[in-house]
């Protein structure tokens, strides 16, 4: 496995994979949470990801087996999000992989801290999101703000199938 940052050169076919592999994992881990099907993303917004250096991708044997957007929060903090591994590839250690990436990175331009978000159902227990909330417990992370969605992403509410909260999770990266 080979992970790197992708270049704004990056070509369409490689955009249109991740945007493809990110929809297709969220759809699966944010089952219910959304009325009708909500993509997580789109070709323009990982473009413009793409462009700013924000999007690091798993390959592997020359294919795209996951990524993961990684950004600067503030001079402190850096963040990585829309974590996806294909779910053909399960078990080779590629979601692992793409954090320890994004912490390196963050490490790298000084960020001491690393954080990330997770959406989940209040009133239930949904199996993706208890898998992920573990598997960040295990790597360290803790949960150091809830709030209702609604308050934090008021244009999100609406298409909302069951009430969610929002957790942010930290690591310290020293």
């Amino acid at each position: 496995m080979e992970i790197e940052l992708l270049p704004p050169s990056a070509g369409a076919a490689v955009i249109a994979r991740i945007t493809a592999l990110v929809n297709q994992v969220y759809a699966e881990s944010e089952k219910g949470l959304w009325l009708g099907s909500t993509d997580r993303t789109s070709t323009d917004e990982v473009a413009g990801f793409v462009r700013a250096g924000e999007i690091a991708v798993a390959f592997v044997d020359g294919d795209v087996a996951g990524s993961v957007r990684v950004q600067r929060l503030d001079a402190a903090t850096g963040e990585f999000g829309m974590l996806a591994a294909d779910p053909a590839r399960r078990g080779l250690g590629i979601g692992r992989e793409l954090v320890r990436f994004a912490e390196r990175a963050s490490r790298d331009v000084g960020c001491r801290e690393m954080q990330l978000e997770l959406l989940v159902p209040r009133e239930w227990t949904h199996p993706a999101k208890k898998f992920l909330a573990e598997w960040y417990d295990r790597l360290g992370y803790r949960v150091t703000h809830r709030a209702d969605l609604a308050e934090d992403y008021p244009h999100l509410a609406p298409s909302l199938a069951t009430p969610c909260d929002f957790l942010v999770y930290r690591k310290d990266l020293a």
